[in-house]
């Protein structure tokens, strides 16, 4: 793992970033007090740009990493406790010499932290000890995955300090996706962590889950006239978790109406052959969700191949097709159960008006509630981040870029 410069990671704002780089050093001082030096991490949030819900199924998807991370400020120690002190919460203190899951700690920060380094240890990598600083621009609900970033952000931290940076960005996902699901003790995907780790936009197949496959794209979205819009429309996900699982839930049973696990071991062609069959056992809603699943898997494929060739225009029509799949036949835009609550309707009805036949938008992350994202060209960015603050609050459009640069320690002078 490379070290990269603050030019390299944050482009046009690296003299912002210095700002808050040497801010955080303050703040760490502050805490734990002076030291003689210093090392710094940095793992990006990401988007998820297409695959909306393909991942559990063993499809494939689409994400990248983009400008908001979580950084930390680091000291390396030989006591075999990591503490971390993460802004604007308590500071956790995980001991190594136990690693094991604890119920206790389940859906805690200090849960990842402990898994990470189990993860690390059990793959046959040093772990030991560290005291830290971080501060997160990735803020949580936002939909842009926090929690992937923070584990990332640990996982990059032990390969840096402890094995020479040389844990692969794919590994330190595997590890990340090990301490949500085993420690935290959340089911989650593996592309949250993937993407973050890895940065840029990338592709993940999922196909074979142990070794799933990663391709980059070469596509400079700085010179594509727009700007990545997520708006956050402040709805809660309290309440919801029926609503996700059913999802992964229905799928399956169409899968396993044909006696395979999940639906990547079958084909479209194959459900609709038995398509009466399969709505009568399964349900209209599970047959819905399972076309949008072949179809937006398909989808992956060709947003990548557009991407790859520079053909924007493309992308954007195929986004926007995902889009519409995920409102109409994946149907996670509201909640059944709580048909009065739909903002994310109203936020995408509002970027169509704003976007006409310009742009694209689509919902972002696992729906119900929380964020759209848009891809908005400059000439209509001013209007349109007006306009969504205006509906949603002050600071509900987040406009982001995409970030090159995946987990990685930070070159970054402090003298």
């Amino acid at each position: 793992m490379a070290k990269h410069s603050l030019s390299e990671i944050y482009m046009n704002s690296a003299q912002q970033q210095e700002k808050r780089y040497r801010q955080a050093i303050e703040d760490f001082e502050a805490i734990f007090g002076k030291e003689d030096s210093y090392r710094f991490f940095s793992a990006p949030g990401r988007s998820e740009v297409c695959g909306n819900h393909t991942d559990h199924n063993n499809g494939r998807v689409m994400a990248a990493g983009v400008s908001l991370d979580v950084i930390a400020v680091v000291v390396p120690t030989d006591d075999n406790i990591i503490l971390i002190k993460s802004e604007g919460f308590e500071a956790d203190n995980v001991s190594l010499d136990d690693l094991e899951p604890s119920e206790q700690e389940k859906n805690t920060s200090a849960s990842l932290i402990r898994g990470v380094a189990a993860g690390f240890k059990k793959n046959g990598h040093s772990i030991g000890g560290f005291k830290a600083y971080t501060t997160s621009s990735v803020l949580k609900g936002s939909g842009l995955s926090s929690s992937a970033a923070f584990e990332v952000l640990v996982g990059t931290i032990l390969s840096g300090l402890y094995n020479e940076g040389n844990v692969s960005a794919v590994e330190i996902a595997q590890i990340a996706q090990f301490a949500e699901n085993e420690y935290f003790g959340k089911p989650s995907g593996l592309m949250d962590q993937m993407a973050s780790s890895v940065g840029g936009f990338i592709t993940i197949d999922f196909k074979d889950t142990k070794n799933p496959v990663i391709e980059a794209i070469d596509f400079d979205f700085e010179k594509s006239g727009h700007s990545l819009c997520i708006v956050d429309t402040k709805g809660s996900h309290a309440d919801l978790t029926p609503e996700y699982a059913a999802i992964p839930k229905e799928m399956k049973s169409v899968a396993q109406f044909f006696g395979k696990e999940t639906l990547r071991s079958l084909t479209k062609t194959q459900l609709l052959e038995k398509v009466e069959k399969v709505r009568s056992s399964c349900g209209d809603r599970a047959v819905l969700r399972a076309l949008h699943f072949f179809d937006d898997n398909k989808r992956v494929k060709q947003e990548a191949q557009a991407l790859s060739e520079g053909d924007f225009d493309a992308f954007l029509s195929l986004v926007n097709e995902s889009g519409l799949s995920s409102y109409c036949y994946l149907q996670n835009i509201f909640a059944s159960s709580q048909p009065i609550y739909q903002g994310l309707s109203l936020a995408l009805y509002t970027a169509k008006s704003i976007l006409g036949n310009s742009g694209a938008c689509r919902v972002h992350g696992g729906g119900f509630a929380g964020t759209i994202q848009a891809f908005v060209p400059d000439a209509k960015l001013d209007e349109f981040e007006r306009t969504m603050n205006e509906l949603f609050g002050e600071g509900s459009c987040y406009v982001l870029s995409i970030r090159k640069v995946g987990g990685t320690e930070v070159a970054f002078d402090n003298e």
